[in-house]
């Protein structure tokens, strides 16, 4: 028996991706648009970064 050739990862995500959204559309669900420039991510108060690590003692 011949061994079938193996696609390649990028083939199968797009197929994968395109299934999965014919599949979300056809159960009644809608795809939103977001605007360019629009997080999801929550303002957070206080430093952004993060310290690994001992803290620096002076």
């Amino acid at each position: 028996m011949a061994a079938k050739p193996k696609k390649s990862a990028a083939v199968e995500t797009h197929k994968s991706i395109a299934e999965q959204t014919a599949a979300f559309l056809k159960a009644g669900g809608q795809i939103q648009e977001i605007p360019r420039g629009v997080t999801g991510q929550q303002k957070m108060a206080g430093p952004r970064q993060i310290v690994l690590g001992k803290p620096a003692t002076r």
